[in-house]
C-alpha cells in the first residue's frame, strides 16, 4: 500500500538560507516543477518582503501556488492542501519530480499528513477575544497563550492576531492545549511519500545573510512595496501586512521608527522567526539535514528516492 502513495520530494529550511535557488537548480537536475510551501509567497503584489525569486531567477522552472490570493483574502492551511494536493497528483502523474519548496513547517505538515480536526470558531468567545485584542493588542493574548500552552506560543507571532485568538478559543472549546491536540493527531493521513531535506548552516552564518538580505529588500524596495499595498487599500492590519516586512515598512512610513531602529527591529524579528522555523524543523524525526554547499549529497538522496 505504501509504494503506491505519490512521491514528492520537500525542500525546506529557514528564512534566507538559499533553498529556493537550490531547489530551482534540483528540478533542472532532475526534470521538476517546484510548488511553493512559504505561507506569504501565496499573496499577489508582495514580491520584495516575500523574496520571491525573479522570473528570470527561476530559469524557466514551474512554479505553483505563487501569487494564489489578494492580500485581503483568506488563506490557511486547510486552504493550502487542498488547492495543493491536485497539483502533486498532476506533476507526478505527467512523470515529473514534485518539489515542494518553502520554509512554512505547518503547511508541509499538512500537506504530507492530513488536517487536524478541531471544533469550529465559537462566535461567543471568539468576539469576546477579539474585543480584548483590539483593547490591549495581540502580545497581551499571546502572554496569555503562553501561560496556557507555551508551545504553540513558540510557533505563533504574538502578532498574528487570528492564529493567536483560534489557539486560544481551541483552548476553550476543548479543555486541551493546541500544541496537545496536533501531538495526538501525528498528521498520519498521508497521501503521499516524502523525501524531506532541510537546508542549514552555521548559526553566524545565516545570521548575516539574514541581516544582508533585510538591508538589500529596503534597497530593491520593500518600502515602495508597502506603500503601494496602502494605496490600493490594503488596511495595514491585515495578517499578511503584519508579516516579517511590512510591518516594519509601516511603521516606518508612519514615523514611527527611523531607519537605523526600522533595520535592527526587522532583522532581529527576522532572526528569530528562523528561529522558531529551525526548533519546527528540528522536531521532525524523518528530516534530512544538508549544508547549500552538499549539492551531491542532496542529489544522491532525491536520486535514490526517486
Amino acid at each position: 500500500m505504501k509504494e503506491n502513495r505519490l512521491k514528492l520530494v520537500v525542500i525546506t529550511g529557514p528564512t534566507a538560507s538559499g533553498k529556493s535557488s537550490i531547489a530551482v537548480n534540483l528540478a533542472l537536475h532532475f526534470g521538476g516543477e517546484i510548488i511553493n510551501s512559504d505561507s506569504m509567497q501565496v499573496y499577489r503584489g508582495m514580491n520584495v518582503g516575500t523574496a520571491k525569486l525573479l522570473i528570470e531567477e527561476r530559469k524557466g522552472v514551474v512554479h505553483h501556488m505563487i501569487d494564489v490570493v489578494d492580500p485581503d483574502e483568506d488563506f490557511n492551511a486547510s486552504l493550502y492542501r487542498r488547492l495543493a494536493e491536485p497539483i502533486v497528483k498532476d506533476i507526478v502523474e505527467r512523470e515529473r519530480v514534485c518539489f515542494v519548496v518553502g520554509g512554512t513547517g505547518l503547511y508541509i505538515k499538512v500537506l504530507l499528513g492530513g488536517l487536524l480536526k478541531c471544533p469550529p470558531a465559537n462566535m461567543g468567545i471568539r468576539k469576546e477575544l477579539i474585543r480584548e485584542c483590539e483593547e490591549s493588542g495581540s502580545p497581551f493574548l499571546h502572554e496569555r497563550l503562553k501561560r496556557l500552552d507555551p508551545v504553540a506560543a513558540l510557533n505563533i507571532h504574538p502578532n498574528d492576531r487570528t492564529r493567536v485568538i483560534r489557539a486560544i478559543e481551541i483552548i476553550h472549546l476543548t479543555d486541551q492545549a493546541l500544541s496537545s491536540l496536533i501531538l495526538k493527531h501525528h498528521f498520519k493521513d498521508r497521501s503521499f511519500q516524502a523525501l524531506k531535506i532541510c537546508i542549514h548552516m552555521d548559526r553566524n552564518q545565516l545570521y548575516k545573510r539574514i541581516n544582508d538580505r533585510t538591508v538589500s529588500m529596503i534597497k530593491s524596495g520593500l518600502f515602495e512595496e508597502t506603500q503601494k499595498l496602502l494605496k490600493k487599500g490594503y488596511s495595514g492590519d491585515l495578517r499578511p501586512m503584519n508579516a516579517l516586512g511590512y510591518r516594519h515598512a509601516i511603521r516606518y512610513l508612519k514615523n514611527e521608527c527611523n531607519l537605523e531602529e526600522t533595520i535592527l527591529q526587522f532583522q532581529g524579528d527576522t532572526r528569530r522567526y528562523a528561529k522558531r522555523q529551525l526548533t519546527w524543523f528540528r522536531a521532525d524525526p524523518e528530516m534530512i539535514w544538508a549544508k547549500p554547499e552538499e549539492m551531491e549529497f542532496i542529489e544522491k538522496k532525491i536520486e535514490n528516492f526517486i
